[in-house]
Parts: structure tokens; C-alpha cells; sequence
């Protein structure tokens, strides 16, 4: 077990809320020391753009956003050429959608589910709706999971891309990805797989996983807002029309016409999200200090200690027991998830209450929306009894009227 007092001590935010319950990771995690010292780094001592200047203070910065590149290949088990920065997983998820609109054409279908967050599903249901391809769902079971049976029920000669999440951000669900994998590339079709919820609190290695394209978030894993990630099988990646055309990505320009360079260049149009790598590169250091296998055997053990007490409180639905990430997503008999919310907010406890831009989850549910409790490392158990008390006296305020 970790020492959750020391860890917090790393966390800066908790020097000014120390009383804090934050158990709304699953949304945005805290952001770590050296990830602020790093980013101050570049900002007061750097300050200058990547690749194209001929002097030092040039060159230090782009060694420190190459070799942020290359962490985050080794993390992920890629290739530096293979990661593309972004603002973000859903910048990186609307950039495959998008190079793939001249692509797709009638007839063409596309693989999704309801467990998606609308950054995996919406970019592929507007390219649909332009190109005349179809969106097809995976079959969900009765609680709300993907199969592989499932997914070879609608699995056909016509399917061209699968966008599928690799764990859904409010039921905390393990897709079968490895399997679904290898079932889509029979039919020749592309994978695009959601890490973001996956890749903060699970190893990933893109090559065993096989899957053609990966997008994930560095604010959900103690990174900067504003960077993300995508990754891509080089050879796709070349092919990939850009999303953004400008300086740096083009290799010869004519008053005709331009070509474009290899990945990643061709896909990082103007000055790159610089500070925002860097600080990812920080976060990536620090997971990898403590360990993602400790990571998640803290977290699993919290989520288990307070599914277990919040099961005695009556009036409550728990819709995700079985959960394989840190997330309970619930609700309160007879009281709108805002309510609860709000109240618990009172009590210095952090939790989401709405749809968490996946609407079609709580379509699934029955429901307009949901309460979400999630962990990270510098949650301890005292969090997970106060979020419980707190949820109990929220209840009981609302149910006396």
C-alpha cells in the first residue's frame, strides 16, 4: 500500500483545501508537483518555439518536446514517429474522423456503441451523416456491456471503421479490445480506441492491443489541461489527411499545390502545444515512479471499501458494481443527482452529477442523469467514509420535506 499523506504532498492543491474529497477524477485528475515545475520551466527559463530556430535556447526546447514525445511512446509501448500531440483526446478523435470523410462512402458502416463519451461517438455520426456511410451499435448486455459476441453480431463485410471506448467514463467498463481487435482487422477495418479513461490506470501497449489508433487526454492523468494525445500506426498515419494545414507541416509549397511531411510533423500544424507536452512528459515520470500496477491496486481497493458500504444505504441504485475502473456512477431515490451534488458540496466532497457527455448512457439507463464517484491515488479511505456520510445526510435532507 502507498503512503496516500505523502503522495498528497506532491499534490499542491491539498496545501489549500486539505479538508478536499475530490472524487471527480474520471473528469479531470489534480495536477502534481513536478507537472507545474516543469511547465514553470519552460515558461520562465525557455519560452520559445520547436524545431525551427538555429539557436539554444531553440534547441533546448526541442529536445525537451522530442523527448516528451518519446515518453510518451515508451509509455504507451510505440514508436516516437507513432504520437501525435493535440489539445486533447477529443482534437485527437475528431482528426481521425475527419481524414477519414473522403474516405468512407455509401454503404460504408461504422462500428460505435452507447457506452461512448460524445468526443468517440459525435465526429463519426457527422461524417456519417456527410458521406452516406451507417452507424451500427454494439448490442449492449443488460447491465450495460460490450461482448464480443456482441460486436460480431453486427460485425459485417461493410464495416470499414470501428470507434469504440477502451473503458466507459460512467459505468467504468473493460471493453474486450484485444479480442474485437482481431475480429475487425478479418474485415479489413480500422480501430479507433478512447484510452482516455483507460490509459491513466491501466498498462497499455498499443502493439500486443493491435489497435490502429489510440487518443487520450494529459489532464485526466495528473498532466496540463489542453494536450493530448493520439497515437497511430505510422503507415496510417502518413496517409492521414491533415486536419490543419500551416507552418511546419508542409514539405514543399508551389502556387499550385504543397505536399506534406511524415508523421508526426504532417498532423502538428503551427507551434505545438509545447508547455502542455513537456508537462504530460512530467506526469507520465511521476506514474511511472509510483507504478500504474499500485496505482490501480489502491484505487480498485477504495472503490471496493465504498461500494460496500454505499450497497447498506437504502434508496440507493448503484448501476455499475462490477466495474473494473475506479467508478461508481449511482443515484438517489427520489432525488435529482444536482441535489445530492450540490448538498455534498457542502460537506467539501467532490463528485460529477449530469449525463458526463454520454448521453446515450443514461438513455440506456433509464435515467436523465447520474451521480459519479471516481478515485485516484491521493484518495484514502477517510474520502470514501466521508463521501458515503455525506451521501447519507444529503439524503436524508432532501427525503424530510
Amino acid at each position: 500500500m502507498i503512503n496516500v499523506e505523502k503522495i498528497r504532498e506532491d499534490f499542491p492543491i491539498y496545501q489549500k483545501q486539505p479538508n478536499m474529497t475530490y472524487l471527480d477524477s474520471a473528469a479531470s485528475s489534480l495536477k502534481v508537483k513536478p507537472v507545474i515545475e516543469q511547465i514553470n520551466h519552460y515558461y520562465t527559463t525557455l519560452g520559445v518555439n520547436v524545431h525551427r530556430g538555429a539557436y539554444d535556447l531553440a534547441y533546448e526546447t526541442t529536445v525537451l518536446f522530442e523527448e516528451a514525445r518519446a515518453n510518451v511512446a515508451h509509455f504507451i509501448h510505440a514508436e516516437s514517429e507513432e504520437i501525435v500531440f493535440t489539445r486533447g483526446a477529443t482534437s485527437a478523435l475528431n482528426m481521425i474522423a475527419n481524414a477519414y470523410r473522403d474516405v468512407l462512402k455509401p454503404g460504408d458502416e461504422i462500428i460505435t456503441s452507447e457506452l461512448e463519451h460524445h468526443s468517440s461517438i459525435l465526429p463519426w455520426m457527422m461524417i456519417a451523416k456527410k458521406t452516406g456511410a451507417k452507424l451500427i451499435y454494439i448490442p449492449l448486455t443488460e447491465t450495460g456491456r460490450i461482448t464480443v459476441d456482441g460486436f460480431k453480431s453486427v460485425l459485417s463485410d461493410k464495416t470499414k471503421i470501428v470507434a469504440i471506448t477502451h473503458v466507459s467514463n460512467v459505468l467504468g467498463y473493460l471493453t474486450p479490445i484485444e479480442t474485437i481487435v482481431s475480429l475487425a482487422h478479418e474485415k479489413k477495418a480500422l480501430v479507433v480506441l478512447d484510452g482516455a479513461q483507460s490509459v491513466p490506470h491501466l498498462k497499455i501497449d498499443v502493439k500486443a492491443l493491435d489497435v490502429d489508433y489510440l487518443a487520450f487526454s494529459g489532464h485526466k492523468m495528473f498532466g496540463p489541461s489542453g494536450v493530448g494525445v493520439l497515437y497511430g500506426k505510422k503507415h496510417l498515419l502518413d496517409q492521414l489527411e491533415p486536419f490543419e494545414y500551416g507552418g511546419e507541416m508542409v514539405d514543399q509549397v508551389t502556387k499550385t499545390d504543397a505536399t506534406w511531411k511524415e508523421a508526426p510533423m504532417r498532423l502538428e500544424a503551427g507551434t505545438p502545444v509545447i508547455s502542455g507536452a513537456i508537462g504530460l512528459s512530467a506526469a507520465i515520470g511521476y506514474i511511472e515512479r509510483i507504478g500504474l500496477e499500485v496505482i490501480h491496486e489502491h484505487t480498485k481497493a477504495l472503490h471496493k471499501y465504498t461500494l460496500e458500504k454505499l450497497k447498506n444505504v437504502e434508496g440507493i441504485t448503484i448501476y455499475n458494481p462490477t466495474a473494473e475502473n475506479p467508478v461508481i456512477a449511482f443515484n438517489v431515490e427520489g432525488v435529482h443527482p444536482h441535489d445530492i451534488a450540490t448538498m455534498l458540496d457542502q460537506y467539501q466532497v467532490s463528485v460529477r452529477a449530469g449525463h458526463h457527455c454520454a448521453q446515450l448512457v443514461s438513455q440506456f439507463l433509464g435515467v436523465s442523469s447520474t451521480l459519479r464517484a471516481s478515485f485516484h491515488v491521493y484518495n484514502t479511505y477517510q474520502d470514501c467514509d466521508r463521501f458515503v456520510e455525506s451521501v447519507i445526510a444529503a439524503k436524508s435532507f432532501f427525503l424530510s420535506f
